[in-house]
């Protein structure tokens, strides 16, 4: 069986497909849904959302928000997402790397989440990379 899963950005449907298989970062950790799962809400972090369909794994890196899971569908309200094809490992290990020095350089509040948002995002990258690769 599947679980009919939607991604849906301010903008546009990144996502809308049927999928054996979901793990969603969860504010809690990782939450894997399957066909059949308990209806639930709850709020998503800047991560990885990994996607089985045939067998496969798809990974779409979600920029925060929130999921329901209610009779077999998904449905995620996030801030922003990425569809990962492809990616460049050192481009996103650079990217890293940029991120670290802004964050140790951050010196107000604002500074300080911002800075840790890129890192995030960035460690996101790189976990989809590693997803892609294998």
């Amino acid at each position: 069986m599947t679980v009919q899963v939607r991604v849906i950005a301010p903008d546009t449907i990144v996502w809308n497909a049927e999928a054996e298989e979901i793990i969603l970062p969860s504010s809690t950790g990782q939450l894997g849904i399957l066909s059949g799962h308990i209806p639930l809400l709850t709020a998503l972090d800047i991560g990885v959302m990994r996607v089985r369909i045939n067998k496969e794994w798809k990974p779409i890196i979600l920029l925060g928000g929130f999921a329901e899971v209610k009779d077999n569908r998904v449905t995620i309200l996030v801030n922003g997402a990425e569809e990962i094809k492809e990616i460049n490992l050192e481009e996103a290990n650079k990217s890293l790397e940029e991120a670290n020095n802004l964050f140790e350089e951050a010196k107000t509040n604002k500074e300080k989440i911002e800075a840790t948002q890129s890192l995030r995002k960035a460690k996101a990258r790189i976990q989809a990379a590693t997803i892609i690769n294998n």
